[in-house]
């Protein structure tokens, strides 16, 4: 890497990545919280495990639905105002969640919740990629996903934590936890609107010398990829098989996330652990987690390898699920699960790196969206199963395995994916960033 080049992707990294993963922070903070208040408020609240299987999960039929749209939004209103204006919804409708009392409102919230928080994510996967070259993309993206399992893991002790509240002014432990980690949210909606630069040519911080070198190699890129051709490239997106396949392999990564994640308090709580120990008990997987996204990100930039990185993962969470599921003696499960939070996360990263790479620069708003979204029903899916599994056997061991099948599936489509196209074939020999 020239020192031109070095020089740049610094000053990008610490002027767009932070403030990214800040935000990540507290909108998955204030997804997975839920996961927490359910110690309590299910029992309050009279909601059984497939109520609170299905009010988990409804959040991403929401997502799902809107996300396409919400990516084109992006695109119109620029990354500035779009993010922002998802930040302030998205923290107004998790302090509500302090005031639900019906299983109705509840999944209402959580609708309303993923409609409103619908595009971050496929959002800032696009956002990246008007910033960074492909072959520093795995590490930013890992950088800006290392969010994801930092907020659970550093969450979840909180969460545990805030539990503690019950009674304060009248006030319910589960509601506290609601109306504390909302904050974050709309404060950092604020922040968005002052601070984040749409694009390299508003970028103050930017000199024309580097302005002109990145838009020139950001230029380069776009050219060699497929062609698209202006309004039309949304529809070739929806029609190209190729998104519906990554979509597909999606689904495995966002099962073996919220598949577990919804329940793991749930999982560690029946070790008899009290709600600070289950807090910080809760944090191993993400901790293992963050590491996988950060360290294994890099190493497939590294390397320039993106199929044996994007399988891998998947084998781990699918082993670590079978054991979590076969096992009673709770330091083996803990031990199982904490290596399954590296497994489902670690190919989060290169997964992303890889899929603008098989798009067109016209398709890429519209497909990214569409893979996200089709994974995301995972998201309803695989809460929705685990906890009708648990209301109908009295255990969790069912759901993990059922997770443990549905992941091998997509590990297999993956690599039939990656070996059969000859834009994976190249990713695979690192010839294609």
């Amino acid at each position: 890497m020239v020192p031109q080049e070095a020089e740049v992707i610094s000053k990008i990294r610490r002027h767009i990545v932070p403030l990214l993963m800040l935000c990540y922070f507290a909108a998955y903070l204030d997804r997975v919280n839920l996961s927490f208040a359910a110690l309590s408020m299910n029992e309050e609240l009279g909601f059984s495990p497939a109520v609170f299987g299905a009010g988990a999960g409804i959040f991403f039929l929401g997502y799902v639905l809107f996300e396409v749209p919400s990516n084109l939004a992006l695109r119109r209103f620029g990354a500035r105002r779009w993010f922002a204006r998802i930040m302030l919804t998205w923290g107004v409708l998790s302090l509500l969640f302090a005031f639900v009392r019906t299983a109705p409102q509840f999944m209402g919230l959580r609708f309303l919740l993923g409609v409103a928080e619908a595009g971050f994510f496929p959002g800032v996967m696009l956002f990246l990629t008007r910033w960074f070259p492909a072959t520093h993309r795995a590490r930013m993206i890992g950088a800006f996903a290392v969010a994801i399992p930092a907020s659970a893991g550093i969450g979840a002790p909180l969460s545990g934590l805030l539990l503690n509240l019950h009674g304060v002014v009248g006030l319910s432990g589960w509601q506290w936890l609601f109306i504390i980690e909302a904050v974050p949210s709309l404060v950092l909606g604020v922040v968005l609107l002052r601070v984040l630069v749409d694009s390299p040519d508003k970028a103050s911080w930017l000199d024309d010398a580097e302005r002109q070198w990145l838009n020139t190699r950001l230029a380069d890129e776009r050219r060699a990829l497929p062609p698209g051709n202006g309004h039309a490239g949304a529809w070739r997106a929806l029609r190209n098989p190729r998104v519906w396949v990554l979509g597909f392999v999606y689904c495995g990564i966002v099962a073996a996330n919220y598949g577990v994640t919804f329940f793991l308090p749930q999982i560690v709580r029946a070790f008899g652990a009290s709600f600070t120990a289950v807090g910080f008990l809760s944090a191993l997987p993400f901790v293992a987690a963050a590491i996988g996204v950060l360290w294994w990100g890099a190493r497939s930039d590294r390397l320039r390898e993106r199929r044996w990185h994007l399988m891998i993962p998947g084998i781990v969470a699918v082993l670590a699920l079978i054991v979590a599921a076969c096992t009673d003696y709770p330091p083996l499960r803990l031990a199982a699960l904490t290596a399954g939070g590296f497994g489902a996360f670690a190919n989060l990263p290169v997964f992303w790196a890889l899929t603008p790479t098989l798009l067109a620069e016209a398709e890429a708003p519209a497909g990214i969206a569409v893979v996200s979204s089709i994974g995301n029903i995972a998201g309803f899916l695989a809460p929705y199963a685990v906890g009708v599994l648990k209301q109908a056997t009295g255990t969790f061991a069912a759901g993990m395995l059922g997770l443990a099948a549905f992941v091998a599936l997509t590990v297999i489509v993956a690599a039939v994916l990656l070996r059969a196209d000859r834009a994976g074939g190249a990713l695979a020999s690192g010839a294609a960033h």
